[in-house]
């Protein structure tokens, strides 16, 4: 073995006896990027190529790696030590956490790793490959998008025991966790050479940090995408339909701030190209009536509170755009079958990747995919559905212009849509985009948000969305069932929330009196809980911890965790329960958000019905408990997400003894202002010793005053006695003198 370590681009080559090198680069003290090439580079993937990978927020770590003979000294006690051309050890304090047996690249292409387990270790991620189970131990990976089975496969698995991988691949690629009990993760692709990146954290929340600093941030959504969507019935609905759906909202008294529009918007039912118009007959827009004129559909929508979502399907070569991009839109379309240029920014010189004969009819060179959407935003457009048409389709006869194969474009495919659909409506309009999708991969967090396809509303939709929360993902939901009081209860508690109509009747008031009354109650709840929500959002966003955060996530030392796919937490202080009249909860002090009485942990809790989760009175469907020391801002009632201003906020408080804190964030909720600073915070601090309760307000505005103009701080308090005084920023007050 012949290697060296460069202290300046702290590389470890390893010269192999073909001439090629085996590389490890330290990206920063957290992150080791392992490649394999002629010159140890490798060519990347494309995410590299398309800026879906950013290694710069790793370069910029403060804690960095630091050369040895043998490997590195990374951070937290780590060493990566390697052991032969084939073989590296990950020790943490003297101790084996993570042992590579075998790198193999394959002279006739493709590649294999494995990586050996100790007995104890669990294993997670992957993306919503597989609904059976969280914990991916005993579990054989095809990872490869495919409609229904696997929307948004993602190669990342993540180990107990502080370490993670991400296969820097978007090739058909296998990832088997141990499936035979031989103890081994074995990792194997047909085509492309050794790539991935190893995570080191001695947490999980830790390893997902450094995954999304890797991979994007989950996107900060406007604030009214956190409310509720209704998708309207899809056939021949009228705008004149539309607009009354959207009024008996209002008359009914639920909650709502988007309306979507499925594929009969368009004059061409299923129209995929970028000539689409709105239906002649049912959403005429006439030459001389534009948004944001009075009598335009949309504006009336908007004048009641609306949002306006519109479903879109695509088929469309976006690799020549990404290509133009990267050539300073030189790519010279379609009828080459040159090299596409590069320019000095291109982000890897990919031999491979060149320009491909013209394949089909739809594509118009030169012409980016959402320049043609951009009319629809000026119609009053605010939100787009990305349909699983086309992105989960496969394409084997189809050569893509940036010359990818399907087999390597497939997996590609949805975070270019989603990038693109993204970055072009922010460039339009300077707000942020509501893009929701069905299909994605690793890196799809950054974009948009998801929803679990055309699979409803049960328990495997939400195991789901908990395997995507593993796997750096945050802005999830799926298609609600609203014929039954747990698919409400679990559908209006996830990070975003909506009810497809498609080819049914499933508006609320529709299902009866019992479900229309337990919908409305769903739905006030979570327009109340909607400060708690945006907050948890923005901690996804800041720092990479999604806002649902399944049980081994959330209490990784509670073995009883391991596998719950019935429950998770929303956010650090709601235990939400789905499908299910067993909830375990680990230990400590826990207050039933429905009731407001306290309850020990440390074990399992089981009822006959939901509805005994509450005290009688409520239509229920699950059971919601809140962590002891929990602080839930929270919103008065509204009819849609601005229908207020929060000059009046409510602190609910729910007393344990120690010290707890939460922070609350004010933002305008739809530009991207908050990138420059204009952000607001309250954070609100409690200490209860069991004699007093004192409460510390920090409000930081930043500079702009205006965020917090007439903020009022009103506390609410569970399980304090009524004897103990609450100390509020110095002040001895009365439970009770909230002002």
């Amino acid at each position: 073995m012949d290697s060296k370590t460069l202290e300046k681009t702290m590389n470890h080559d390893i010269l192999l006896k073909d001439g090629s090198i085996l590389r490890f680069a330290a990206l920063g003290g957290h992150c080791v990027h392992i490649t394999h090439g002629a010159d140890g580079r490798g060519i990347g993937s494309g995410m590299n190529r398309y800026g879906i990978i950013d290694e710069k927020p790793l370069q910029d770590d403060p804690s960095q790696a630091h050369g040895r003979d043998n490997g590195f000294e990374l951070a937290d006690g780590c060493l990566l030590r390697v052991d032969s051309p084939n073989e590296f050890t990950i020790e943490r304090d003297g101790k084996v956490i993570m042992r590579a047996t075998e790198l193999t690249s394959r002279s006739e292409g493709g590649f294999r790793l494995v990586f050996n387990l100790d007995a104890s270790e669990r294993l997670y991620g992957l993306g919503d490959e597989n609904r059976e189970h969280l914990q991916k131990r005993g579990h054989r990976a095809e990872m490869v998008l495919r409609n229904v089975t696997s929307y948004i496969p993602i190669p990342f698995v993540m180990s107990s025991n502080g370490w993670a991988f991400l296969l820097n691949t978007t090739f058909y690629h296998l990832i088997d966790v141990d499936s035979d009990g031989s103890g081994r993760i074995v990792c194997e692709c047909a085509r492309g050479d050794i790539d991935f990146y190893l995570f080191i954290a001695p947490s999980m929340t830790g390893l997902l940090d450094y995954y999304t600093r890797l991979t994007g941030r989950p996107a900060l959504l406007p604030r009214w995408a956190y409310g509720f969507t209704f998708v309207c019935d899809e056939r021949e609905v009228r705008a004149r339909d539309v607009l009354y759906e959207a009024y008996e909202f209002r008359r009914q008294g639920i909650p709502c701030d988007v309306i979507g529009l499925e594929p009969d918007w368009m004059e061409k039912h299923y129209d995929f190209s970028t000539d689409k118009k709105w239906s002649e007959k049912r959403f005429h827009i006439p030459f001389w009536l534009k948004y944001p004129q009075r009598g335009t559909f949309a504006s009336s929508l908007h004048r009641m509170g609306f949002h306006l979502s519109l479903w879109l399907c695509c088929d469309y070569d976006l690799s020549e755009y990404e290509e133009a991009c990267l050539a300073d839109g030189k790519t010279g379309g379609y009828d080459t079958v040159a090299d596409a240029p590069s320019s000095a920014e291109d982000l890897v010189n990919d031999p491979h990747l060149k320009g491909a004969v013209r394949m089909d009819t739809i594509t118009k060179p030169g012409e980016p995919w959402f320049q043609h959407l951009r009319k629809f935003v000026d119609d009053g457009a605010d939100a787009f559905k990305l349909d699983g048409a086309n992105q989960v389709c496969f394409h084997p006869d189809r050569k893509w212009f940036n010359g990818m194969d399907d087999c390597e474009m497939h997996n590609l495919y949805p975070l270019l849509y989603n990038k693109q659909m993204t970055q072009g409506f922010r460039e339009h309009t300077g707000r942020r985009p509501m893009v929701y999708s069905a299909g994605g991969y690793a890196g799809i967090q950054q974009y948009s948000a998801t929803w679990t396809g055309d699979t409803g509303g049960g328990p495997k939709s939400i195991a789901g969305l908990m395997n995507l929360a593993m796997s750096g993902h945050s802005n999830g939901t799926c298609d609600l069932d609203v014929d039954n009081e747990a698919g409400i209860h679990a559908g209006m508690l996830l990070p975003w929330s909506q009810l497809l109509g498609w080819h049914q009747y499933t508006e609320p008031w529709f299902q009866g009196e019992d479900i229309n009354d337990c919908f409305r109650f769903y739905a006030k709840a979570r327009y109340r809980l909607l400060p708690y929500i945006y907050a948890c959002a923005w901690e996804a966003h800041l720092h990479g911890l999604p806002i649902i955060r399944p049980m081994p996530l959330a209490f990784p030392e509670d073995e009883n965790t391991a596998d719950i796919c019935s429950q998770f937490m929303l956010g650090k202080s709601l235990l939400v329960a789905v499908f299910s009249n067993r909830v375990y909860l680990p230990d400590g002090l826990w207050y039933n958000y429905w009731t407001k009485q306290p309850v020990m942990g440390g074990r399992w809790l089981e009822v006959d019905s939901p509805r005994e989760w509450g005290d009688g009175s409520q239509p229920l469907g699950g059971a919601v408990f809140v962590k002891g020391g929990a602080i839930l801002p929270v919103a008065p009632d509204m009819l849609f997400s601005h229908q207020k201003p929060l000059n009046e906020l409510t602190w609910e408080i729910y007393a344990a003894q120690g010290t707890t804190s939460f922070t609350h964030y004010d933002d305008d909720g739809t530009t991207f202002m908050y990138e420059q600073g204009y952000v607001a915070t309250t954070t609100v601090t409690c200490r209860y010793d069991g004699k007093s309760m004192t409460i510390t307000e920090d409000m930081k505005d930043n500079g702009h005053p205006e965020l917090l103009s007439g903020r009022v701080n009103v506390y609410s308090f569970f399980g304090l006695p009524d004897d103990v005084p609450v100390i509020r920023n110095g002040q001895e007050k009365k439970q009770g003198q909230n002002q």
